[in-house]
């Protein structure tokens, strides 16, 4: 019989691969790596940590950059399911925390064009370094900061025959938030943060002829409101 831990993680790598492009895991497995190699052997003897919530993604204010021949852009709110896996290095406040998400699918509004002027998925995966402040309570406040990237994908533009390409984005991201783990709760507990992250991405449209045109950048600069469930072992 499988344990509770085991049917998390198992669950939740089954949603995203039926979930999350191919291309996607090439990325996650590099993510992945890099916080590994980030742990020393006599390091591995900490406590994981897996967390299921739900975000809402919200761009910065109602100002995500000004692009050529479109006039000011805004970016659309979103919400979105976003599990992470947490690990926290023995006999220390520090841990390291990667987080993954579905897709979230944006509409961009234009001043040249009007509402829905174009369409894109993302996935922003985040790693990120984390000092909790442990005390003797059950309520362990946070902060953290780290990298993020977005990878963009099916962008759509509504314009005929013309295509729209954005960049991969890479940038800093910045958290704060806490646990809370009930009286009657062994390895259960609630959590819920903050995060914010610096990310502009370059776009660029293909004509009808093959012309290209440098719309400059789309500064989307979110900021994740989360709230979940997590669950140590």
């Amino acid at each position: 019989m499988l344990n509770p831990s085991t049917f998390i993680i198992k669950l939740i790598f089954k949603f995203l691969i039926n979930n999350l492009p191919v291309g996607y895991f090439k990325m996650l497995k590099q993510v992945a790596l890099i916080a590994l190699m980030g742990l020393s052997a006599s390091a591995m003897a900490g406590q994981w940590q897996v967390k299921v919530g739900g975000s809402v993604l919200a761009p910065q204010n109602d100002d995500n950059g000004t692009l050529n021949i479109a006039g000011k852009a805004e970016v659309s709110n979103e919400i979105g399911f976003t599990p992470s896996v947490e690990y926290f290095f023995e006999n220390s406040p520090l841990s390291v925390e990667v987080l993954l998400a579905t897709p979230f699918t944006h509409d961009v509004a234009t001043e040249a064009f009007g509402e829905k002027t174009a369409e894109f998925k993302h996935l922003p995966p985040t790693i990120t370094a984390k000092y909790n402040f442990k005390n003797s309570t059950r309520f362990t406040p946070y902060i953290g900061v780290g990298a993020t990237v977005v990878v963009p994908w099916d962008e759509e533009i509504a314009l005929p025959g013309h295509k729209l390409d954005a960049d991969v984005a890479y940038g800093v991201a910045g958290q704060v938030g806490f646990n809370f783990q009930p009286a009657d709760a062994k390895n259960w507990g609630v959590f819920a943060d903050v995060r914010y992250a610096q990310v502009e991405t370059d776009l660029t449209l293909t004509k009808p002829d093959g012309t290209k045109v440098d719309l400059g950048e789309l500064k989307v600069n979110p900021w994740v409101y989360t709230v979940g469930y997590s669950y140590k072992f």
